[in-house]
């Protein structure tokens, strides 16, 4: 049986669905699809975690060629991948990989951006590069997302240095960035003022944030990363805040013991929703069409330990209420199938 990666720009992974007739096959024979966008002629760009970039067009792959050098081990590799909201007028596209570009042995998260002319990549911009590098290979991050300002965020989990990275704003890791879109850092970020703080950060005390999305009915940045045994998180990210790894965590380590008694520190953010167990968050979308009727202003996020799709029920900017669901899913909705391809949906009969 298949492991599937579910994306309606989120991920989630749960089995079943090869073993059905719900899907129409888009993209074949990909082997890790970790992100995908598409452009304003419904083409497909496709990043693969080894190291990848596919232009599905017209039933073709093509493969883009001139990538940056990606670091691939563990969790890290390509990632992520977003059009900048006026791609159609500046041919913008941004990329998150690991690099192993600076000091250090290994490789750490990196910002990209750059544009497609003959199927190469050209204009090549490294917007930021976290360091230094290591040979971790856990807790890369890395979601992108865009504000009404154009302002570009990413994300980077602690590179598996909780104690060393998330709590403090001089290092890498563990954190939340903002940069204007051409890579500079805006004047009001909350951090620019502070000696010897990485200016781009926006939030810290993160563990390792996979999903990210702009709330399109309130404009904020909503996140969820995952915890260690327990205490996965929803949040809401504020200019300048502590989010509390690892001081403050729902969870334990993997051999069960503590590492942490407080669940909340004043001062710092609480989660607006956790899980324990772990779910294993991957991936999230608001539903913002009236096509879901009710369900709209739902948030989904997929859960890849328990194998299913949680609709969130938000009230006053609080998860009120979880649906777990497997079915019912919608033509809207593509799914990058490891080993398989990029598959459509199909409404259920």
């Amino acid at each position: 049986m298949k492991k599937i990666f579910l994306f309606f720009a989120f991920l989630i992974s749960f089995s079943g669905f090869v073993q059905q007739k719900e899907y129409e096959l888009i993209v074949p024979d990909l082997r890790n699809p970790w992100g995908f966008t598409f452009l304003p002629d419904n083409s497909i760009l496709i990043t693969e975690k080894e190291g990848k970039l596919i232009h599905f067009k017209n039933g073709k792959k093509t493969e883009i060629n001139n990538l940056p050098e990606i670091y691939v081990r563990g969790q890290g590799g390509f990632m992520d991948i977003e059009l900048h909201p006026n791609y159609k007028e500046n041919g913008w596209i941004y990329l998150t990989f690991a690099s192993a570009q600076g000091a250090g042995n290994g490789g750490n998260t990196a910002l990209m951006r750059a544009k497609i002319k003959d199927n190469s990549l050209i204009e090549k911009q490294l917007l930021y590069k976290t360091s230094p590098n290591t040979r971790r290979g856990q807790h890369f991050g890395s979601r992108i997302a865009f504000d009404k300002d154009n302002h570009v965020y990413f994300s980077i989990g602690d590179r598996g240095n909780r104690d060393v990275n998330s709590q403090d704003i001089t290092k890498d890791g563990g954190k939340i960035y903002r940069l204007n879109d051409d890579g500079t850092i805006p004047s009001d970020n909350p951090f620019v003022n502070s000696a010897g703080a990485k200016k781009a950060i926006f939030s810290y005390g993160h563990r390792n944030p996979q999903g990210m999305e702009i709330n399109p009915f309130t404009n904020e940045i909503w996140t969820h990363e995952h915890g260690p045994q327990g205490g996965d998180e929803i949040n809401i990210i504020q200019k300048g805040k502590n989010y509390g790894w690892p001081k403050a965590s729902y969870g334990k380590n993997y051999d069960g013991t503590t590492f942490t008694n407080k669940t909340t520190i004043s001062g710092m953010v609480s989660p607006n929703h956790y899980w324990t167990p772990s779910i294993a968050p991957s991936g999230m979308a608001f539903i913002n069409s009236d096509k879901y009727g009710r369900w709209k202003g739902n948030l989904l996020v997929g859960s890849l330990k328990f194998q299913y799709l949680a609709r969130c029920i938000i009230k006053n900017k609080q998860v009120f209420k979880e649906v777990k669901m497997l079915q019912g899913l919608d033509v809207f909705i593509y799914v990058g199938i490891e080993n398989l391809g990029i598959v459509k949906l199909l409404t259920p009969k």
